[in-house]
C-alpha cells in the first residue's frame, strides 16, 4: 500500500511538472511566435449604366491593365440609334435659328420686288397725271377739284412706294430678337441631349480608373448583362494590404507609419510593410473583462501596407514578426 501510494504522489508530482514545464514552453513560445495575418484587397468594380449583351471582353482574368484601359464593351446599338436622333436635332436646331437670321427667301423677296416696281410705276403715272393736269387748272379748263384728286393720287401712290419698300427691308431683316434668344435657346437644349447621348454611349466601354490587376470575370462574351451589374473586379496595387493582429499588451509599440516585417509561402525574403491603421476596437472581445485572463486574450486588428504588392494574393496567409519597441 505504501508504495502504490508512493507512486502516485510521484505520478502526480510528474504531471504537474510537465504541466508547468508545458505551460513555461508556451508562455515563451508565445512572445517570440509571429503574429498572424493574411492579404486583403478592396477590389474596384466595373459596371455599365445600361443592360445589354457583352460585346467584347478585352482582358482575361490575372492580366494587368493600365489606367485608361478599356475593358470591356455593351452592345451600343440602341445608344448610337439615341446618339444619331440627339444630333438630327442639334442640326434642325441650329437650321431654324440660321433661317431666323437670314430673313425670308430669295424667291419671297423676288415677290417683294415686284410689288415695288408695279408702285413705282403707278406713281411714274399719277405724277405724270398730275403735271399735266396742273396747267390746265390755272388756265381755267378745269375745276380746282380735279388737280385736288390728281394731287390725292400721286400722294397714294408714293405711299404705296414707301410701305413696299418698308415691307421688303423688314423681310431681310429676319425674326425679332426674342424668337432669335428662343432659337438659340433651342440649341443649347439639343446639343445639351447630344452631349448626354454621348456620355451613355462612352459609358458602355469603362476604363480601368488606375492600373490594376484583373481579379475576376463575372459575365463571358456573347451573355446579357443588367443594368448597373459589374462585368468585372479590378485589384489596384494600392487597394492590396496586410491585416493582423496583435495583443492588447503589444499594441503600444504599433503606430501608424511604423514598419514591420512579414513573410508568407512563396513569398522569398521577408518584406517591409507601413502600418496604415490600426483598430480602435479589440476583435473577440469577450463580455466581461474583470480578470487578467480576459484581458490578454484581447487582439486589435492592424493594417500595412505592403511593398511591391504585386505578387500578393487576397487570401493569403502571412506571419508578421513582432515588434519589440517603438518604431
Amino acid at each position: 500500500m505504501r508504495h502504490r501510494l508512493i507512486y502516485r504522489i510521484a505520478a502526480v508530482v510528474g504531471v504537474v511538472a510537465t504541466g508547468a514545464a508545458v505551460w513555461s514552453f508556451l508562455q515563451t513560445d508565445q512572445t517570440n511566435r509571429p503574429l498572424s495575418g493574411y492579404v486583403e484587397g478592396e477590389s474596384v468594380y466595373l459596371a455599365a449604366p445600361a443592360s445589354g449583351a457583352l460585346e467584347t471582353l478585352y482582358v482575361r482574368e490575372g492580366d494587368r491593365v493600365q489606367a485608361g484601359a478599356v475593358t470591356f464593351q455593351i452592345d451600343p446599338g440602341v445608344q448610337e440609334a439615341q446618339e444619331r436622333g440627339a444630333a438630327a436635332s442639334v442640326e434642325a436646331a441650329r437650321a431654324r435659328a440660321d433661317d431666323l437670321r437670314t430673313g425670308q427667301r430669295a424667291q419671297e423677296l423676288e415677290v417683294f420686288d415686284t410689288e415695288l416696281a408695279a408702285a413705282q410705276a403707278q406713281l411714274r403715272e399719277a405724277e405724270a397725271s398730275y403735271a399735266r393736269i396742273e396747267p390746265l387748272v390755272r388756265r381755267g379748263i378745269y375745276a380746282p377739284a380735279r388737280l385736288d384728286q390728281e394731287r390725292a393720287n400721286r400722294d397714294t401712290a408714293r405711299a404705296q412706294v414707301e410701305a413696299v419698300r418698308r415691307r421688303r427691308e423688314v423681310a431681310t431683316l429676319g425674326a425679332r430678337e426674342d424668337a432669335l434668344r428662343a432659337a438659340e435657346q433651342q440649341i443649347r437644349q439639343a446639343e445639351g441631349g447630344l452631349n448626354e447621348a454621348e456620355v451613355r454611349l462612352r459609358t458602355l466601354s469603362p476604363r480601368a480608373p488606375v492600373e490594376a490587376r484583373v481579379e475576376e470575370i463575372f459575365f463571358r462574351q456573347g451573355e446579357f448583362v443588367p443594368a448597373n451589374q459589374p462585368v468585372l473586379a479590378l485589384l489596384p496595387d494600392a487597394e492590396v494590404k496586410l491585416r493582423f493582429f496583435v495583443p492588447e499588451r503589444e499594441l503600444i509599440h504599433y503606430r501608424p507609419g511604423g514598419v514591420v516585417r512579414f513573410s508568407c509561402d512563396g513569398c522569398g525574403a521577408p518584406r517591409k510593410a507601413r502600418i496604415t491603421w490600426i483598430s480602435p476596437r479589440p476583435e473577440f472581445t469577450p463580455p466581461i473583462l474583470y480578470s487578467q485572463g480576459s484581458r490578454d486574450r484581447l487582439v486589435f486588428m492592424i493594417e500595412a501596407a505592403p511593398e511591391n504588392p504585386r505578387s500578393l494574393q487576397p487570401g493569403l496567409p502571412v506571419d508578421v514578426e513582432r515588434l519589440r519597441g517603438s518604431r
